[in-house]
């Protein structure tokens, strides 16, 4: 696959993996609830689903999602799942006695393959820029630096939340809004904070656990800090990133090599 080139979904090599969207999801003539277009997705869930599906459920399901008697994908109509909620349910759990088994799908993936399927029909896939996780991942050391802050599976610095299984907790679009925008993408949990001491000390960490009394925190030394909240002359937690924003640093097709590479990783199990 050359970077930057337009793709369909036949352009990706299909697995054999029986892909669980499947016969559980039978054309009904009912009407459709939240049958969603492009406005109420965003596009890079979108994008990273019909990767999916097109890796992992072309095989059984063809490109256009007709493939399988009585199931027809793009149609927006899923008896078994006319809500986002029970498709999520029906593409992780399966339905008992169908070709639909239990599958291995991350959330991040569950809410890819739904972006997807909900505009199947209207979503232009030679648009799509398919990011390259080996490119992502010398980027990430390199020229992105983002291994000076974030370890992967406990190797490497403590100062940044360790990314090890970020693929496996964090959607595409989050991932590539957060290299964009760090300070809008921020999450509550990652915010870092500041405490003085009653000495004067300052001391700039990220938390690790935090109640009434106490607050646990890696310092930017990434030294464990344990302090006591009544011993402290100020406490504030910040609400600017440490992380700074990619939006010019890299080209979008980096950016979309560095998701790849994020979206990879998903734990040592």
């Amino acid at each position: 696959m050359k970077h930057g080139s337009g793709i369909s979904a036949a352009g990706f090599a299909p697995t054999l993996r029986l892909c669980g969207l499947v016969l559980a999801m039978v054309a009904a003539s009912g009407p459709v609830r939240a049958q969603g277009h492009a406005a109420q997705y965003e596009r890079a869930d979108i994008e990273y689903g019909a990767q999916i599906y097109a890796g992992r459920c072309v095989a059984c399901h063809g490109e256009r999602g007709d493939a399988m008697q009585g199931a027809n994908l793009a149609s927006g109509k899923y008896r078994h799942a006319p809500t986002d909620r029970e498709l999520a349910n029906v593409i992780r759990d399966g339905i008992a006695d169908t070709a639909m088994i239990p599958t291995g799908y991350s959330e991040p993936e569950i809410t890819a393959l739904i972006a997807y399927l909900r505009n199947m029909n209207t979503f232009d896939l030679e648009g799509i820029v398919q990011g390259d996780p080996v490119r992502g991942r010398v980027l990430f050391a390199g020229k992105g630096e983002c291994g000076n802050c974030h370890a992967i599976n406990g190797a490497g610095p403590r100062f940044a939340p360790d990314l090890g299984d970020i693929g496996a907790t964090r959607t595409a679009a989050l991932l590539q809004r957060t290299l964009v925008d760090p300070h809008g993408a921020l999450l509550p949990i990652n915010r870092p904070v500041r405490a003085v001491t009653r000495d004067g000390t300052v001391v700039t960490g990220r938390r690790l656990n935090e109640d009434t009394y106490t607050v646990q925190l890696i310092d930017e030394h990434e030294r464990l800090r344990s302090l006591e909240k009544a011993d402290l002359r100020d406490y504030t937690v910040l609400t600017s990133p440490t992380m700074p924003s990619y939006a010019d640093l890299f080209t979008a097709e980096e950016r979309a090599d560095l998701v790849a590479y994020l979206l990879s990783l998903k734990g040592l199990n």
